[in-house]
């Protein structure tokens, strides 16, 4: 399936467009890099020396609102109530066909420079975000689609309009390689609430717990686990879930639950609980006072770095924004690389203090390293 739309360029008439971006700078691998400018140049730039390098991409592009984004004298993001005096931070003005040939030429770079074990993420709205993961299947490969996650990014909405309340937004997630990618299994902790339904008992010492059957689904013909256990046979069609002599050490340290009726059970306590899996719909709501109009739930960026990335990575995100990104990585000490072509969002990146970068302002020829530690 293909989305068809004026003015779409071949991947190999984008790939081309690369090699005009000309630079007197060489971007070579060695410590996090923050850019300004376009977004398409300093991709293009980064092509040279880091083609299938960077670990894990995670964008927020415009979503072709059709508004303007401003931010006020004294710093405060604004994006419904403004004054002639803001600054307009950002313009979010295409036509349709334009901003789809926009996302998917840089789309088409970002698969370049993601690793064979990398994730992309893509932030979305309901409007657009159906066509955008049309071009994501056909850049990626529909196999790479891993998910469309649902973000809950504020209160229900009560305006007035002949429509749903809208409080969720999207997030398109695919992978290089759905059989290589880099999975860490990260947990969301159980809540207190979950933790007293789930785990109902209390021991003499004052710890939850609750019981699950010794056998599992499913029967094995022969070997330990289709014996008999203290003259017990395991019932029909299921297996012991373990060799039964590890029953017996079990017991001996009072992690079997007998009932009166004689029926074993295995003890499972909450405080040894590894957390659940992560769900495909995410509650982490807008900051309530940001720094840069759409900024993200830092929370949020941390799952997906921690998820989809080890330390020493390269994470990129080359519609940084607020760095908020940025920040996540240089937290959890990931290398990062950051582009905007915003004077605001420069400077709130840089005002984040995120370790030892450098800096290339494109537009300008600049570079700097900044140092913050």
């Amino acid at each position: 399936m293909e989305l068809k739309f004026d003015n779409k360029l071949t991947e190999k008439q984008i790939l081309s467009k690369t090699d005009k971006v000309e630079s007197k700078f060489e971007i070579i691998e060695n410590t996090s890099i923050l850019f300004k400018g376009d977004n398409f140049d300093a991709l293009s730039l980064l092509l040279k020396n880091f083609k299938n390098k960077i670990n894990l991409i995670y964008i927020d592009p415009p979503f072709n609102t059709n508004q303007e984004f401003f931010i006020s004298e004294e710093g405060r993001a604004n994006s419904v109530s403004t004054s002639k005096n803001d600054i307009v931070v950002y313009s979010d003005k295409m036509n349709f066909e334009e901003y789809l040939e926009f996302i998917r030429e840089r789309l088409v770079l970002l698969r370049e420079l993601l690793s064979s074990n990398g994730s992309i993420y893509l932030h979305i709205d309901c409007k657009v975000g159906h066509y955008v993961k049309i071009l994501m299947d056909e850049i990626f490969g529909k196999n790479n689609f891993r998910n469309d996650i649902t973000r809950i990014k504020s209160n229900p909405k009560n305006f007035y309009r002949k429509a749903y309340g809208n409080e969720k937004d999207l997030i398109l997630f695919y992978t290089k390689d759905y059989k290589n990618n880099i999975w860490n299994d990260i947990r969301a902790p159980l809540e207190e609430k979950e933790i007293a339904e789930r785990f109902s008992k209390m021991d003499e010492q004052g710890r939850r717990y609750t019981t699950i059957p010794l056998h599992a689904p499913g029967e094995t013909k022969n070997g330990a686990t289709s014996r008999p256990w203290r003259g017990i046979p395991v019932p029909k069609g299921r297996h012991w879930r373990t060799n039964p002599d590890a029953f017996d050490d079990m017991d001996a340290k009072g992690l079997i639950e007998w009932s009166a009726s004689g029926n074993p059970r295995i003890k499972r306590y909450a405080d040894q609980h590894t957390g659940k899996k992560i769900q495909d719909v995410w509650r982490f709501k807008d900051p309530q006072k940001p720094k840069y109009p759409t900024e993200k739930n830092s929370k949020m960026l941390e799952q997906i770095i921690l998820q989809s990335s080890n330390e020493n990575d390269y994470v990129l995100d080359c519609f940084a924004g607020s760095g908020s990104a940025l920040k996540a990585a240089n937290k959890l000490n990931r290398k990062w690389i950051g582009v905007d072509s915003s004077d605001v969002a420069i400077e709130v990146i840089k005002s984040n203090n995120l370790g030892n970068y450098e800096y290339y302002d494109l537009n300008n020829n600049v570079y700097e390293i900044i140092s913050n530690v």
